[in-house]
């Protein structure tokens, strides 16, 4: 578990850099406007409907021998890569927008730049939805929970090791550094942390698909035989009304996790007036939360109340600590904001282990991999909408409430709301319900494909 959850650090990392410091990069030292750099960093996740067809092709096309392994490799090559070449873009982009401003060849760079993102984005999904459907070959639903546990606080973790590794090799920058030091550090950090994830990827991966994947003996060989085209594979996963319900419950479960995301720091400066440093601090609450309530959940709770009634748990506890949230804007006390956040961290790892334990378990061998592609879709696609809803629900805020505590309370009771919802279309999941009904659909669509 441990050594599978390298890879897991290894994307947290990655995720900490690529947005963390380039999005500080591009508004800031080259003064790109943050409408565009948010829209052009947002494509890594609105390529995400790949994920069903990369899940697909794993279920049915090996790669360098591998049903899940040669596709993980492929796609951490192209996610290091394409992190080096944004960078190199980034540059050309920042060097037009200073000489010439606003041009047509400064809106291709921008153009280009967006490209490359959702190349990165790509590369993403080509790695993530093998790894997570590999986690389903080799676990049975009663070790699910503990692997969830060790494996996603592993990524949260990922993130803590990026921003602490970001900030050693970038500690020699000054604040008015010129654009060559600036350049010239970035470049070096884009080097050497890929460099690492890379590392990770093959030591997490290497050897375990071939001695513990459970893939090709719960496949039966007239379904291995009969590779259930995307076609038949899609029809199977849009027919089931179970499917579709846990679809939805999983766009509003990441709604309701999310939506803070974009106004997290600046609740902290215009309520609480924290600096800079200290609201970036505030996701250290979060993030420190979070772990604890994947470890709780993964370890204690899912086997003691079960993966569907820890996860509802979860989002009821969410919905009521966006209201602690809340009430602290009205002490103007830091100290409580930290502790509600601390609260909401630990009842969103109840969410998250609750969510993707489930998650694995409404999957079928035959083709699981464009099902775990489909929960990845809805999960990325929700995430990149609650980006955008954070933000445009504050303005909508100032707009109509009369003072700020009111405006960002305005947000955050759409987050609870979220949950609310979520809890209501889980509890029409029935994974039983599902596991039948999918494998009646596999077995018609194989009998008409023999016949």
């Amino acid at each position: 578990m441990i050594r599978l959850g390298l890879f897991q650090m290894g994307l947290g990392m990655m995720s900490v850099m690529v947005f963390g410091v380039l999005n500080r990069v591009l508004i800031k030292e080259l003064a790109v406007p943050s409408t565009i750099a948010t829209v052009i960093l947002a494509l890594t996740l609105f390529v995400a409907p790949a994920r069903i067809i990369i899940g697909q092709l794993s279920d049915i096309k090996p790669l360098f021998g591998y049903n899940r392994t040669g596709y993980i490799w492929l796609g951490a090559i192209g996610l290091v890569t394409n992190a080096w070449i944004s960078v190199q873009v980034m540059w050309q982009l920042g060097a037009s927008l200073k000489a010439v401003g606003w041009t047509v060849t400064t809106y291709g760079w921008a153009g280009l730049l967006g490209f490359v993102f959702a190349l990165y984005g790509l590369s993403l999904c080509l790695c993530s939805t093998p790894f997570a459907t590999l986690l389903v070959d080799i676990t049975d639903e009663d070790d699910r929970s503990r692997l969830v546990a060790v494996d996603w606080s592993m990524l949260i973790g990922g993130t803590i090791v990026g921003a602490i590794s970001i900030g050693v090799l970038l500690k020699s920058l000054e604040i008015d550094a010129t654009i060559a030091q600036v350049q010239a550090q970035i470049d070096r950090l884009f080097v050497i942390i890929p460099g690492i994830v890379l590392l990770l990827t093959f030591v997490a991966t290497w050897g375990i698909e071939r001695k513990y994947s459970r893939y090709s003996s719960r496949v039966s060989t007239q379904h291995a035989e009969s590779q259930l085209s995307l076609k038949k594979a899609l029809s199977i996963l849009t027919a089931s009304r179970q499917t579709q319900m846990f679809f939805t419950f999983l766009v509003f479960m990441t709604l309701g996790l999310f939506i803070q995301d974009p106004i997290l720091e600046t609740y902290g400066g215009e309520v609480f007036a924290l600096p800079v440093g200290k609201t970036a601090a505030l996701n250290a609450f979060w993030g420190g939360g979070t772990l604890l309530g994947l470890s709780a959940a993964g370890f204690w709770f899912i086997p003691k109340l079960g993966k569907q009634k820890t996860a509802r748990l979860g989002c009821r506890l969410v919905a009521i600590s966006m209201l602690l949230v809340i009430a602290a804007g009205f002490t103007y006390n830091p100290v409580f904001l930290q502790l509600a956040l601390l609260i909401f961290g630990i009842c969103s790892g109840f969410v998250t282990t609750g969510a993707i334990a489930l998650m694995f378990d409404l999957t079928v061998p035959e083709t699981a991999g464009t099902f775990i592609g489909a929960w990845g879709l809805s999960q990325s696609l929700a995430k990149g909408f609650a980006t955008i809803f954070g933000g445009v629900a504050l303005d909508l805020g100032k707009l109509i409430m009369p003072n700020i505590v009111l405006a960002y309370g305005f947000v955050f009771c759409f987050q609870a709301l979220a949950m609310i919802i979520a809890v209501k279309l889980l509890d029409r999941v029935n994974v039983r319900e599902f596991q039948t009904s999918a494998k009646e659909m596999i077995e018609a669509a194989i009998a008409a494909d023999l016949d």
